[in-house]
């Protein structure tokens, strides 16, 4: 029996992006639902099952963000903002309200594309059917084995300290993904931590220093400038 096509729910109030973003879904065999308003997204999103949301911010009765964290009192459905707006703090607003990634307008169709079915496999990964799958991360060279508590590059053991080995884990089991600062910082220092994001920073200085062949130029950690940081894909080369 086939497998079913992945739907979308497209939340844009422009009408020739939201054709647009339909055409180029639906011939990479998406099925597509559209919806022009907030409150129409959150409705749908209750009485349909999609498999992720690409969500405008300028939306004409809701702000994206309330319709963000709206969804996300409930649902754990993977949400993409797809946004006009460039601003580094609105980014953050949007990753730390529970999007799963920012696309910024005007994007290349293959950029959509490829940031949509990597939000895809880290959601099944983390809620479904990958769930068990190989416990380890391998990317260019890179292995990191999760049973093992082990991490080698071309065969070479590294060895790192018990955070920085946290921090690689935390990327690399969200491989293709944008990780704010303030959720690194919590995910690994714990919610109570009052500092300042120095700490992490240092740490991340020193985890290139170790993983990269140039540190000031990565290949395995990229820096999203005032947001975070994303680890690449699994199986790249």
């Amino acid at each position: 029996m086939p497998e079913s096509k992945p739907n979308v729910l497209v939340v844009e109030d422009d009408k020739n992006i939201s054709d647009f973003l339909a055409a180029i879904l639906t011939s990479n065999g998406y099925g597509v639902m559209c919806a022009s308003e907030g409150k129409k997204a959150i409705s749908m999103t209750a009485d349909n099952r999609f498999d992720v949301i690409l969500l405008d911010l300028g939306l004409p009765d809701l702000d994206g963000i309330k319709v963000l964290k709206s969804i996300r009192e409930w649902s754990n459905l993977p949400i993409i903002v797809v946004s006009a707006r460039e601003d580094e703090l609105e980014k953050v607003e949007a990753l730390d309200a529970g999007a799963d990634d920012y696309v910024t307008k005007p994007f290349g169709n293959n950029e959509l594309l490829a940031r949509i079915r990597t939000t895809m496999r880290v959601h099944r990964r983390a809620f479904g059917d990958e769930a068990e799958a190989e416990p380890r991360y391998s990317a260019d060279g890179l292995n990191v084995d999760y049973e093992r508590r082990r991490i080698t590059k071309h065969g070479a053991s590294i060895h790192l300290t018990p955070i920085e080995y946290k921090i690689v884990v935390l990327l690399s089991q969200s491989a293709g993904k944008v990780l704010t600062r303030d959720y690194i910082i919590t995910r690994v220092w714990g919610e109570h931590y009052d500092g300042d994001d120095q700490i992490l920073r240092v740490n991340m200085a020193n985890i290139r220093r170790k993983l990269e062949d140039n540190p000031a130029d990565p290949r395995y950690i990229l820096t999203e400038v005032g947001v975070g940081y994303r680890m690449i894909e699994e199986g790249a080369e």
